[in-house]
């Protein structure tokens, strides 16, 4: 049995266009077009529409994620890292900024976990490059010779989920959210209104129009760390 965590504060940090100035599963998307990975017309339209449908708050995260990880069930482990290494330094890295190191490191002796609606075979390298060991993300099925199979387990990380999951991750580790004195949540937009409204310190990231909204009329801290 896992053993409770002795920090006495919880930092949760969303990912894309809170830490990242860009949004890693679109990019991602983007990316396989860009190196041939995918048949470009009709992958950047579906990525194109489904991330549309995600600024509008209409996305169905599971039609997208196994549409998304459908398109990777060909491709061999080895083939899949390489890709997403290449990823990393031609997309992922000029993005990691100083201004999301510093914003982390406001946390370093806190229980600091990104928590994501994007998918762990994207983001895992991602969080180790923020030097982040703990993340919860979509977790895609993947096969006995390390291949993804298209499929997901459990339910999707976005929304309600997020909550969801965060709870499960705690409860293994017998420290339940209210066992901390203090829990953050850093998030840039209105989707993770649920988790934001959780916690006891909402901090809207860099805000879409809805929650920058929100966040101004319940008296929450706005931060924006980039300058778009």
């Amino acid at each position: 049995m896992n053993t409770p965590f002795a920090k006495k504060r919880i930092a949760l940090f969303d990912l894309d266009h809170t830490l990242l100035p860009i949004d890693s599963d679109y990019e991602w998307g983007q990316f396989l077009c860009r190196i041939g990975a995918v048949d470009k017309d009709f992958f950047e339209q579906r990525n194109h529409d489904f991330y549309a449908q995600y600024q509008a708050g209409c996305l169905d995260p599971r039609e997208y994620l196994e549409f998304a990880l459908g398109t990777l069930a060909q491709f061999s482990a080895a083939q899949l890292k390489a890709m997403h290494q290449q990823f990393m330094r031609e997309v992922i890295n000029p993005a990691i900024l100083p201004a999301a190191h510093n914003l982390l490191e406001r946390h370093k002796n806190d229980l600091v976990i990104i928590i994501t609606a994007t998918n762990r075979f994207v983001t895992e390298p991602i969080a180790q490059a923020f030097g982040v060991t703990h993340l919860i993300a979509a977790q895609p099925e993947i096969s006995t010779d390390g291949r993804l199979t298209g499929k997901l387990i459990g339910n999707p990380t976005s929304g309600v989920g997020k909550v969801e999951h965060l709870h499960a991750w705690l409860e293994k580790r017998n420290t339940p959210l209210d066992s901390f004195e203090h829990s953050y949540f850093y998030s840039d937009s209105h989707n993770d209104l649920p988790l934001l409204e959780l916690v006891s310190h909402p901090i809207a990231t860099n805000p879409n129009a809805t929650l920058s909204a929100h966040a101004q009329l319940h008296g929450w801290p706005i931060l924006k760390i980039f300058n778009d």
